[in-house]
């Protein structure tokens, strides 16, 4: 199974060719025939002898770029002077920037922002703590806080390693939700000093995004915080996940003219995603919900599980099945996979009843690839964005977070998540929902206010806002 090129691995390779009929289309059938998609073709010069070009191309992944500059070289009539990975070019320096909302181009303007009229504006805080809310950039800041010990598919690369995830998070923030982000990595591993991290920074920030940090830390760490602060705390790895999980799964619903309640859910992958997940999935109706780990179907009888998962075993698998995956699978009317790369046989999946609904979330390569998916499965989704129905959480942080900042909410309520996951739906709903189109795209600008009006409308309601009670 060949996997798509992709825009995150896109190569610019400068080129000298001989200035003569056909060199061109010799190198551009070149790269086609290492299976690459040129972007883009551009002048750079171009002389009586020589034409110097770049050719922009899109790969699968490094090894593939690599393949794909060898077939230039070999190509006749053809220098390859340099390649770029536009990746990498892309981070130089970084992603992101912090700018005054206006000029400083005077010592009027200098007295106002700094001293001695800043001063004034300190002692009206010190007064009325509350204030900063309107007179800082509190209101509408939120930080990403990690210690790089679970990032991506890369696993515990560390915060140094994170901070090009932060930064790309925090863009996403300001781009979709006009929202401030800051990237802050710390180097721990130990719970208790991430706690006093997220107490320590709290009075310069309306809202907490833990992000990237290992199960089972993640649930001490984001309870913890929550007692203690009188901010939001959001980890975004369980609940955003979560929340478009359900989301999709209520417009697939629709789509195959299926209750949730009717519905017996397969769960693969008990983590921070998959616990979050089965938590909100149960809360939404639900009828069954059978979780797959390492050791097999969770069963209360099942040795060795943790508090987390634990509860999971508890709470799910009506039926008390033992086995794998495989037995898991028979009948089942629904899958969200949260685990990891081809864990998924055609095979077992086509044990699954008719009109069944697969979500394949592992990323980049998800559990099994949409082109090796049975004819019994009717929707299909992944979490990747060259094919249909993209499950991905930046359909929901941006969202949530200017509902809580703009309703000044104090945490973070379940209520809060089936809210959102109900406001993303509705996009879709909206327009008709089908076999490929179960959950917006991250560009749908309706998704935001959307999601923004439906977490403030639920703190409200749960009276957790500034000045309520």
């Amino acid at each position: 199974m060949v996997i798509s090129t992709s825009a995150g691995y896109t190569f610019t390779l400068r080129v000298e060719l001989q200035n003569v009929a056909g060199t061109l289309g010799r190198l551009t059938s070149a790269i086609g025939r290492a299976g690459a998609d040129i972007d883009a073709v551009d002048l750079v010069e171009k002389t009586r002898r020589t034409v110097v070009r770049d050719i922009s191309v899109l790969c699968r992944d490094e090894r593939h770029g690599e393949e794909v500059v060898r077939a230039a070289r070999r190509a006749h009539g053809v220098t390859v002077r340099s390649v770029t990975d536009r990746t990498f070019a892309l981070h130089h320096g970084g992603k992101i920037a912090v700018t005054p909302r206006f000029p400083v181009s005077g010592r009027d303007e200098l007295s106002m922002a700094y001293t001695p009229g800043v001063g004034r504006v300190s002692r009206a805080i010190a007064d009325a703590p509350e204030r900063a809310w309107e007179l800082t950039i509190k209101g509408n800041a939120v930080a990403i806080l990690s210690d790089g010990s679970a990032v991506l598919g890369l696993g515990d690369v560390g915060p140094l390693a994170a901070l090009p995830v932060m930064e790309g998070k925090a863009m996403l923030f300001k781009e979709f939700a006009g929202i401030d982000a800051y990237p802050i990595c710390v180097r721990t591993r130990n719970p208790d000093e991430l706690v006093a991290v997220g107490e320590a920074i709290e009075p310069g920030f309306g809202g907490i995004n833990l992000e990237d940090i290992a199960a089972p830390g993640c649930f001490q760490v984001e309870r913890r915080l929550q007692e203690r602060l009188d901010i939001p705390v959001f980890h975004d790895d369980q609940h955003g996940t979560a929340t478009v999980v359900l989301a999709a799964l209520l417009n697939a619903c629709l789509v195959v003219d299926r209750p949730l309640a009717s519905l017996r859910v397969v769960l693969l992958g008990v983590g921070a995603a998959g616990i979050a997940i089965t938590r909100i999935l149960l809360r939404a109706g639900v009828g069954d919900l059978v979780a797959v780990d390492r050791p097999g179907i969770l069963h209360p009888g099942l040795a060795g599980l943790d508090q987390e998962r634990r509860w999971v075993a508890e709470h799910s698998n009506r039926d008390r099945l033992t086995g794998g995956l495989q037995e898991a699978l028979r009948g089942a009317d629904a899958l969200v996979g949260v685990s990891g790369p081809r864990l998924l046989r055609p095979e077992w999946v086509a044990t699954m009843r008719q009109d069944a609904i697969l979500f394949a979330l592992a990323n980049p390569v998800p559990e099994i690839m949409p082109e090796e998916v049975p004819g019994n499965v009717r929707i299909v989704a992944t979490g990747r964005s060259d094919y249909p129905n993209q499950i991905n959480n930046a359909l929901v942080f941006p969202g949530f977070f200017r509902g809580l900042l703009d309703s000044r909410a104090r945490a973070v309520t379940d209520e809060m998540k089936l809210a959102a996951a109900h406001a993303i739906a509705g996009v879709v709903a909206a327009d008709q929902p089908s076999e490929e189109y179960v959950v917006p795209s991250i560009f749908d600008r309706r998704v935001v206010p959307a999601v923004a009006a439906a977490v403030g409308g639920a703190a409200e309601a749960a009276g957790v806002t500034r000045g309520a009670g």
